[in-house]
């Protein structure tokens, strides 16, 4: 797949998630064989105004390469200076968030809400077009809500403002993340348009990647709430895709060793302090189906510092093999 000239090495994209596709995150998913690593969403305002947690979030790897850098606002000019930002930082592609349903995002006109103005949302993309060397994305949703489906319409916009590739979430935002995505709307994009389309929404398994590409036509998948807590989702998709095959899962002291890992990354990064908060969520994820998960989860909330993790992580995996063996 080719977004504006950049190879990736395979279609397969991890999604923006707030709060979760920080540095570690990505350069997790990059280890499993995502194609191309997309970050948390960045506000234009707190980047002009040099926000020092903004700023930290602009940091990347060279083992995360090709890694887009996503960001949002309302404003064309303030949008132009943001990705000039985002480019002299090092990122090989601009992606202009539209899809955000959040609420304290849409009242302040960013995010979804831009699908309900295309012509701001068209002069925004123009402007980051001109501003930047390096491809620009933008991410979508189906449309407002049902009574206001406009994606192809959008779409066709943003490919006409120079746009590289458009990725389509197949919701609307009144739907936020809630009942099903609508791969239909990602076909009729995909249809409409001579640039690369990148599917989004309900991708949870290696089935599903591969019925969405079957369905949809779409040129890459992107792949998001699936991943959290299982980043070697990007692993089985790439050898289902390519052999019909799934490998085996990650044994339990696979997954304790990752989360310490992960954990320790983190703390790299972030300090043991905050490291350990973040971790919480995605520990609660990692061991999903496990038994007694939600007492687990209860303990891991509580954790204070690595070795209330580690001590944890231990004890449950004592308790699964004691009952593997029936004791």
């Amino acid at each position: 797949m080719t977004i504006g000239g950049l190879v990736l090495a395979n279609p397969v994209i991890l999604a923006p998630m707030a709060g979760v596709t920080d540095l570690p995150f990505r350069l997790l998913c990059k280890e499993s064989g995502c194609g191309l690593v997309v970050s948390e969403m960045i506000s234009d305002n707190a980047l002009l105004f040099d926000n020092d947690r903004t700023l930290e979030m602009l940091r990347m790897e060279p083992a995360e390469r090709p890694v887009a850098m996503q960001i949002f606002g309302s404003n064309p000019e303030l949008m132009a200076q943001a990705a000039q930002k985002v480019e002299a930082a090092g990122a090989d592609i601009i992606d202009i968030n539209m899809g955000c349903p959040a609420p304290k995002i849409v009242k302040n006109g960013e995010g979804s809400a831009l699908m309900r103005k295309p012509e701001l949302a068209q002069r925004i993309l123009r402007a980051v077009v001109a501003a930047v060397q390096v491809p620009v994305t933008v991410k979508i949703r189906k449309g407002w809500s049902e009574q206001e489906v406009n994606a192809v319409e959008l779409a066709l916009l943003a490919e006409e403002a120079g746009v590289a590739a458009v990725a389509v979430h197949g919701r609307t935002r009144e739907q936020f993340y809630e009942g099903k995505a609508d791969w239909q709307i990602i076909r009729e994009v995909k249809e409409a348009l001579s640039i690369p389309v990148i599917g989004n929404g309900d991708i949870w398994s290696p089935a599903d990647a591969a019925r969405m590409l079957e369905q949809t036509g779409c040129d890459g998948i992107m792949v998001g709430r699936g991943c959290q807590g299982n980043p070697w989702l990007f692993r089985d998709i790439l050898a289902y895709l390519q052999t019909g095959v799934v490998p085996p899962a990650p044994s339990l002291e696979e997954r304790r060793r990752f989360i310490l890992r992960h954990l320790d990354m983190l703390m790299s990064l972030k300090g043991e302090y905050v490291a350990v908060r973040e971790m919480r969520r995605h520990a609660a994820w990692y061991t999903k189906g496990v038994r007694g998960a939600a007492r687990w989860r209860q303990m891991l909330n509580q954790a204070l510092c690595r070795d209330d993790f580690e001590r944890l992580l231990e004890e449950m995996l004592a308790a699964e093999l004691s009952a593997a063996n029936g004791g």
